[in-house]
């Protein structure tokens, strides 16, 4: 009876555990509806340079110029491209919906100076009245949750220096991290970014920046491009989209094939996750034990 009790005690721990640390709230995510099936969105161009290679869907709209790459081969690769047509029409709809969402968040911290080196940030709405800038590295933090959610309101531009990181730990999910940016984004040369850029007009990847996430740019105006040149960029499943199809590099590309690795892995080990795992199989372990035991008896 004694080792019953300890058991269903056990079991508890993990039904307790497991929702904190794959189910916590992470607060209202924008909704950035058939937008999200793209990794890279324009309005009026979108334009590359070199062996870009995109595994993720590509649209523009109202726009018809798609220049520097195709499906099938060099000088860049992408998934399935849709131009000015239903598809992409209505994705620039969603976009617009979800730009004016998060820059009406409501806000948990106004900065100022550079997003760099900064103690790690956890999930809330941080918001820069003008412009924002990284230089070095920004760690977020998903606190053990891989629901937390970050928005990032800038006024005007978002500018990275060269060689600068966005980091990933303790759960924190690409498909959750949104840059709400007023004018236009660029990250500097060999930038490793993530999360879902949403910019008003315009966003350039210089040469070797990386991107997990997505590229959305012409959120109100119809104006809006995206420039790229000898990029990665990979369109994060997760948040209710799945797994983008696989597309063959570029020949010449040497950027990663992946960016970033699982979760579980990142930064910390998840110990509340180790735990409860530890608890069920301990659990399992003496309800065998126990039914051994009186089977012998009987």
């Amino acid at each position: 009876m004694r080792r019953s009790i300890i058991s269903l005690g056990l079991a508890a721990i993990v039904l307790l555990i497991w929702p904190a640390t794959g189910f916590a709230a992470g607060g209202p995510l924008p909704n950035i509806g058939t937008a999200g099936n793209y990794a890279v969105l324009g309005a009026a161009t979108v334009t590359n340079t070199g062996p870009s290679w995109i595994t993720g869907q590509v649209g523009l709209s109202p726009g018809t110029s798609i220049t520097g790459f195709t499906q099938e081969s060099g000088p860049g690769t992408s998934g399935h491209q849709d131009i000015a047509n239903g598809a992409s029409g209505q994705a620039m709809i969603d976009l617009n919906t979800a730009y004016l969402s998060a820059a009406g968040a409501t806000t948990t911290a106004n900065l100022t100076g550079d997003l760099g080196g900064r103690s790690p940030l956890v999930a809330g709405t941080y918001k820069y009245s003008s412009s924002a800038g990284l230089t070095g590295t920004l760690v977020l933090d998903g606190g053990g949750s891989t629901t937390n959610l970050w928005i990032f309101q800038i006024g005007s531009t978002l500018t990275t220096a060269s060689s600068s990181r966005v980091t990933l730990i303790n759960g924190a999910q690409p498909c959750d991290v949104f840059w709400q940016v007023g004018s236009s984004a660029t990250l500097g040369t060999s930038t490793t970014f993530v999360g879902n850029i949403l910019a008003n007009t315009s966003i350039t990847m210089t040469t070797g920046a990386t991107l997990n996430g997505r590229a959305l740019a012409g959120a109100v105006t119809s104006s809006g491009a995206v420039t790229l040149d000898t990029n990665r960029i990979i369109q994060p499943s997760g948040c209710g989209y799945a797994v983008p199809a696989y597309v063959a590099p570029p020949a010449g590309n040497i950027l990663p094939a992946t960016l970033g690795v699982p979760w579980e892995l990142r930064g910390s080990i998840p110990w509340l996750l180790v735990i409860g795992v530890g608890a069920g199989l301990g659990a399992t372990a003496m309800g065998i034990s126990s039914r051994r035991r009186r089977r012998r008896s009987a």
